[in-house]
């Protein structure tokens, strides 16, 4: 007789069902912390700006204000207990175009800056290969920065990640639906829908977002096909989708950003061709100055096929950003002046140091134009500012002088 226990069976899951499982349980965990941050019947919302932040991001006196507010000129700001002023970002550039209606010349356009008729639309592709660098980072406070500066901005999520809508209260999960991203506008089929009906107001007064999540990958999938059977509309091949979706809304805005996959498909090579411009972020390590000589050899050699092909290619500019820079990191030092040595003018004067403000603010999907001075340490705030208000003042002048204008 055999009396050998014989061990309970365990059924073994497939790869594809542990993945599954993970995902399930990491989605339902991130919509848990969502709800809590950002509950069902809430949106985000920008804070208020002092008298003293409102005068200078108009550039004008905290003087000019209050005068006008005591004559009860524009739009009238809240006032605290304590009698200070708080204006939001609508009242701010509200304030910009009333003061623009008397001032003269370079004056006018400091306080509304935007293009002219003969300036073109500037689309700015923020761009590398390797995850991690900082890209959605930069394009969202890139966005923000110019939308302050009274620019009339429009962010553009190609990362099927989509976390620049996410950073911009919109949660690709939940909020974005079928048809509703770019793929909509740069579709092949008869689903195709104007970019002006994709495009969603923010709770950034002069920014705007075209969402992005998962969708964007059909681009990838469509693609190939298309060139396989030599379809193609109005709207031509792949590379020129983009740049005709942008063209429709051009008119609307001064800037574009665009926030591109960390992968060089279609989606990105699309993006690359519909840009004015193009920005490339770099973590100063070898492994990553590695990633970013595969990268712009594989760009090189692809947008070589695109000229071929028929596409015109023309930058105003193309800089190398540093980021989560560390100045006291004597091998990262050492990487920038390699970096400086071998591309000159090329590399950003301004680096993004690294900073647990960013960081701090991330943990409640926020950037430090949002979250006020007074919600982390002052010091550690103010240095991250000063970092994110060169590096973006650094781009707005590459802007001002691509249309020819003067730095502010």
């Amino acid at each position: 007789m055999n009396n050998t226990i014989q061990a309970p069976r365990i059924e073994r899951k497939t790869v594809d069902e542990t993945i599954g499982d993970h995902a399930a349980i990491i989605s339902s965990q991130l919509q848990a912390i969502s709800e809590v941050l950002f509950p069902p019947t809430a949106s985000k919302a920008l804070r208020r700006f002092t008298s003293g932040e409102a005068a200078r991001l108009m550039g004008v006196s905290d003087s000019t204000l209050r005068k006008m507010t005591l004559a009860g000129e524009g739009p009238q700001p809240d006032l605290t207990s304590n009698g200070r002023r708080l204006y939001t970002l609508r009242q701010i550039n509200e304030l910009r175009e009333k003061l623009a209606q008397t001032a003269r010349g370079r004056e006018a356009y400091n306080l509304v800056p935007r293009r002219g008729p003969d300036d073109h639309l500037q689309v700015i592709a923020v761009t590398n290969f390797k995850g991690g660098s900082g890209k959605t980072t930069t394009s969202v406070h890139l966005a923000q920065y110019l939308a302050l500066q009274g620019y009339r901005v429009l962010a553009v999520d190609l990362d099927p990640q989509a976390s620049l809508s996410a950073l911009l209260g919109v949660l690709p999960e939940t909020d974005v639906k079928s048809n509703e991203t770019l793929y909509a506008a740069i579709r092949y089929d008869e689903e195709k829908r104007p970019l002006a009906d994709i495009i969603r107001n923010t709770y950034f007064d002069g920014l705007n977002l075209v969402p992005g999540n998962l969708e964007l990958m059909e681009f990838e999938h469509t693609t190939p096909r298309a060139l396989t059977t030599g379809s193609r509309d109005a709207d031509g091949i792949f590379f020129t989708r983009v740049a005709r979706a942008l063209d429709e809304v051009a008119d609307d805005y001064d800037v574009v950003v665009i926030d591109c996959p960390p992968q060089l498909g279609y989606l990105t090579l699309s993006g690359l061709c519909a840009a004015t411009s193009m920005v490339v972020t770099i973590h100063p390590q070898m492994l990553d100055v590695a990633s970013m000589s595969q990268f712009l050899l594989m760009t090189h050699d692809l947008l070589a096929v695109v000229r071929e092909a028929g596409g015109e290619l023309k930058y105003d500019f193309i800089r190398y950003l540093l980021t989560r820079y560390e100045p006291q990191d004597a091998p990262q030092t050492k990487v920038a002046a390699l970096l400086r040595n071998l591309f000159d003018d090329h590399v950003m004067t301004n680096p993004m140091v690294k900073s647990a403000a960013v960081s701090d603010a991330g943990l409640t999907k926020q950037t430090l134009y949002e979250i006020g001075r007074e919600n982390l340490t002052r010091s550690t705030y103010d240095r991250a500012m000063e970092a994110l208000d060169a590096v973006n003042g650094e781009v707005e002048s590459l802007i001002r002088q691509a249309w020819g204008r003067s730095p502010r």
